[in-house]
Order: structure tokens, then sequence, then C-alpha cells
């Protein structure tokens, strides 16, 4: 159960954290822990609907698994195809930000040729890991989880005796509407709680999932909002109205209780959670890909596993998609798709729930949404309505893959009828 729950919570702690409180109190001021609360709420509901949908199954796949059943093979094959798909350019981007970041200590890595090379060790070197089993990747996986948390939880433990009272006046600071304002910063924070469907994707590799999943993933959610919370109470209380032009608030927060050594430790920390990250993508991305070739909408080959039970093939592929995303240096372009293509995967799991308790039986743990269907309809409701405060850029970049899924699936159907 340890490691199920480092997994979680190696899956959502990234880069996000460590960046976007500056930017979410440069639109809400103070105020911005209230959209911090929201998202928490957002995301515990729609977590709670897959923590339901997990009870029905023993699979890996998680949305795309649960997408299939529910609504049938066509948007299963929408929702996997997104799912591995943002999987890999999330993978991508986390390479491209772990190299960016370690340049920042180790300038060289500014050329080219050499951040090139670093990004070719880091993926190689995790699709290495995950090829010679799951027990070499758990223990990385875990060791990784704990040493990013070390500095956050620092953070906030000793700056909370930094805080000062009058930096949380003026509660609200905004330009604009006080809505246009709360549903951007709404988008923008939702990033850092994404991650924690790694748990529901890799279901099989664990034992009694449908007990496990559940009481993981609410365990992760409750970590992840107690320490995100407290992060960005402590950062306000510190920076105050500065905080909103601070590109790593973290950071700068350290470095103004420790001096130079706090601001190292952050810098170290930043990097240790970006690997972490791509530590825990790689460890379920390729079985996105490996579950849906075993419901036969991927090529059998997909889903070959190796000796030691892993997606070896699936893998590669997934390596070989990620490495040229990753040296093209878009990283903005490709965290800003993720935001909104998340909410593919989360529609359709959260309305699984209701479809699953008319037709299925739960073969492990009876656990339930609570209040019936009302948390999953506010949660669909909620993330159309965060779905509309959205850029059109965002919207196409993040939904685009939907379109393109569509060819391959009806190549895939025809090739299957002949």
């Amino acid at each position: 159960m340890l490691s199920v729950i480092l997994l979680g919570i190696n899956s959502i702690i990234g880069s996000g954290i460590f960046l976007l409180p500056g930017q979410a109190e440069a639109l809400m001021g103070p105020a911005s822990i209230l959209v911090f609360i929201f998202d928490m709420l957002l995301i515990v509901s729609i977590a709670l609907c897959y923590a339901e949908d997990a009870t029905y199954f023993k699979s890996n796949g998680g949305p795309y698994l649960y997408a299939k059943e529910a609504f049938g093979d066509f948007v299963g094959y929408e929702v996997g195809f997104s799912v591995w798909a943002i999987s890999i350019i999330a993978w991508a981007t986390m390479a491209n930000a772990f190299t960016t970041a370690l340049s920042a200590i180790f300038p060289v890595l500014q050329q080219a040729i050499w951040k090139d090379l670093t990004i070719l060790i880091l993926l190689g070197g995790l699709t290495l890991v995950n090829i010679s089993g799951i027990t070499l990747t758990k223990v990385v996986n875990n060791i990784v989880t704990i040493a990013k948390l070390l500095p956050l939880v620092l953070f906030v433990v000793v700056g909370a005796f930094f805080i000062n009272g009058a930096h949380f006046t003026p509660f609200v600071v905004t330009n604009a509407s006080f809505a246009n304002s709360f549903g951007s910063a709404a988008i923008l924070i939702f990033y850092a709680f994404t991650g924690f469907e790694a748990i529901a994707i890799a279901a099989q590799e664990f034992r009694n999932p449908q007990r496990t999943i559940p009481m993981a993933i609410m365990v992760v959610l409750a970590v992840v909002a107690v320490l995100y919370i407290a992060i960005q109470v402590v950062s306000i209380g510190i920076l105050g109205g500065s905080l909103a032009g601070s590109t790593a608030p973290i950071q700068d927060g350290f470095e103004k209780i420790l001096g130079p050594v706090g601001k190292t430790i952050v810098a170290v920390g930043t990097i240790i959670s970006i690997l972490g990250v791509a530590t825990a993508q790689s460890f379920y991305l390729p079985r996105i890909g490996s579950s849906m070739a075993d419901n036969g909408v991927m090529p059998k080959i997909v889903g070959y596993r190796n000796r030691r039970n892993v997606p070896a093939v699936a893998m590669v592929i997934s390596f070989l998609i990620a490495y040229p995303l990753a040296i093209s240096g878009t990283f903005q372009t490709l965290a800003a798709i993720s935001v909104v293509s998340r909410f593919a995967q989360y529609i359709p799991t959260i309305l699984a729930v209701l479809v699953f308790r008319r037709r299925k039986t739960q073969t492990g743990a009876s656990f339930r949404v609570p209040f019936g269907p009302v948390l999953p309809v506010i949660a669909v409701v909620v993330s159309l309505w965060l779905l509309s405060k959205a850029t059109g850029f965002q919207l196409i970049m993040g939904l685009g893959c939907l379109v393109i899924a569509v060819p391959f699936y009806f190549l895939t159907a025809h090739r299957q009828q002949a």
C-alpha cells in the first residue's frame, strides 16, 4: 500500500507547485487560496469516481477501460488514445523541464547537443529501468518521492514562523471580474493536481486493486491538498505582493528565510521533483497502450510483455515518440496542452460511475461515491464550466488528439473486420 501511495504522490507533485503559486497570486491575490480549495474539491470529486470505477475491474487501463465498458469501443478508443498520447507528451515535457532546471546549475546543458544528450540519457535510462522490472521501478519511485517531499515539507514547517499577516490584505486583488480571474486561476492551478489517475491505470500491478486503489487515491489527494494549500499560505505570508512577480516562489521564499542555502535546497528539490514525475509517468504510460492491445484496439504486439511481465514494446514505442518531442524545445506548448486534455478522460470516467451502478457488480471492495448521483453530476458540470474558461488555443491543442484518433479507430476496425 505504501508504494502505491508514493506512486500517486509522485505522479501529482511535479514542477507545477514549484512554479504556479506566483501566477495564481497575480490573478487573484491572497484569494488564490480559495482557488486551491476549489480545485481540491473538484479533483476529489473526480477521484471518488475513479475510486468507485476501480472496484469493478482488476485489469490495467483506468480511464480507457472504464470508458470502453460504459460507452463502447469508439469512446473507449478515443479516451485511451488521448490518455496515452497526453501521457507521452507529459513525459517528454518533464524530460525537457528536467534538463532546463539542471542547466541552471550546469550552464553547458543549454547547448543543444548536451541538452539533447541529457534528455536521451534520462528517457533512455527510465525506459531500461522499467523494462528491467517492477521491483526496480518501485524502489526508484519510492526514493525519489520521499526526496522531493522533504524540501516542500521543510518550506511549510520553517516558513510558518515567518508569515506576515499583513500580506493577506486586501484578500481579493484582480484586474478583471472575479469570475473570469477565478476561472483562469482554477485552470492554471488544476494542472498541479492532475496525475492521480496513474494509480488506476496500473491497477493490475497491485495486490487486491479493488480495495487498494480507492484507499490510495483518497490518502494521496488528502496529503497533496493539505500540502498545496499550506505552501500557498506560507508563500503569500512570506513574499506578500512580490509573490505575484515570482517565477520560482518557493525558491524565492526559502532564500528570504535561509539565504542562498535555502535557494539551493529548493533548486535541488525542483530537479528531484521533476525527475520523480518522469519516473512515475514512465511506469504507467506503457500500460495504457498495453491495455488497449489486450482489448483488441491496438496491434497485439503493443501488448507484448517480457519475462518480467513488463509491457516492453509499449515502453519502447513511448520512448521513440517522447524523445523527439522532448528535444523539440516546446516545453510551454506541451505543458499548456495537458491542462485541458485531462478532461477528455475525466468526464467519461465520471459518467461511467452512473452506468456501472446499473450494469455491473463490484468484484472486490464495495466503495461507492457518497450522495448517490449528486457528486458525479456536480463534477461534470463544474468540469464543463472550467473548460468554458479555457482559451480557444488551449481547447484546440488540448482536445485535438480526440480528432486525430478518429481515423486510427476506423482503420483498426477495418483491419479487424478484414
